[in-house]
């Protein structure tokens, strides 16, 4: 694999993201929000985590800017990072596919909101999550350099960081000793791990 190449692979896997996403998108439209935690805070957080797997990465490979930063080109880390963006194109097409119509970019509740506790959420609680770690993980392999590359374990690991308690609160808010009972059996991201 070519510098290159590499980031055409990842520009392809950025697309393959949004066109596994638009279907669901359309479909969660029409549902009716019973809570919406859309605030300056998630605006910012949702801002910060697209900065560092978007907006860097994609100008990064239709510029090459910062050349500067980039790095001794190694073609085994960049297929590695091409089977890990793979992973993660598919656990998130999983994910949105068990979710269903319960799911949505931000925090919210819909009317008749489910606990889904099958599929991909039988050992993690957020496979979501997970994807969008192997996402930032493979852009870090894809991409060598030292800005592009590592922008969106910060962007997405901002988002993660100051995310998952409210996410959790909420869904405990809403399930209570439901939830309680599957986050005891359950890890956050990686089954057995955390």
């Amino acid at each position: 694999m070519t510098p290159l190449a590499a980031k055409l692979l990842h520009l392809a896997c950025m697309v393959a993201w949004w066109v596994i996403r638009r279907p669901f998108e359309r479909k969660v439209k029409r549902n009716v929000i019973a809570r919406d935690g859309l605030d300056l805070r998630e605006r910012l957080l949702l801002c910060v985590s697209f900065t560092g797997l978007g907006v860097i990465p994609f100008l990064y490979v239709a510029t090459g800017f910062p050349a500067a930063l980039d790095q001794p080109f190694s073609p085994l880390r960049a297929w590695l990072g091409a089977a890990l963006f793979l992973g993660a194109l598919a656990l998130f097409r999983a994910t949105h596919k068990t979710l269903g119509r319960n799911w949505s970019v931000t925090l919210k509740l819909r009317e008749g909101h489910e606990l889904i506790t099958s599929g991909v959420y039988r050992r993690i609680r957020h496979p979501m999550y997970a994807a969008f770690w192997l996402w930032a993980l493979a852009q870090a392999l894809l991409l060598q350099n030292w800005l592009a590359g590592p922008a969106g374990l910060i962007g997405f690991g901002t988002l993660y960081a100051f995310r998952i308690g409210r996410e959790e609160a909420l869904m405990r808010g809403r399930f209570g000793e439901r939830w309680d009972a599957y986050a005891a059996r359950t890890r956050r991201v990686v089954p057995f791990l955390h």
